[in-house]
């Protein structure tokens, strides 16, 4: 399960969840400015309070690193944003 940790106005976390989309990666989308609970999580996995905050089976990236994002899920092709 790929979760992504992140809010609205966040120019990074909009260019990670359509990276994502566009290689047809399936992911939760929390919102941790409505949810103090998955704030609270986010910060415990990351030590960050800042977004956005990938868990990708348990496996967490801080910020929009393409390249270890892409690692981490084997994508063959990378598409260019």
């Amino acid at each position: 399960m790929i979760k992504v940790f992140s809010a609205p106005g966040c120019p990074y976390c909009h260019t990670l969840k359509e990276f994502l989309k566009q290689n047809g990666i399936e992911f939760e989308d929390i919102d941790v400015s409505k949810d103090e609970n998955a704030l609270k999580e986010m910060i415990e996995k990351s030590g960050q309070m800042g977004v956005p905050v990938v868990d990708i089976d348990g496996q967490i990236v801080v910020g929009f690193d393409k390249e270890k994002i892409s690692e981490l899920l084997k994508l063959a092709n990378n598409k260019r944003i």
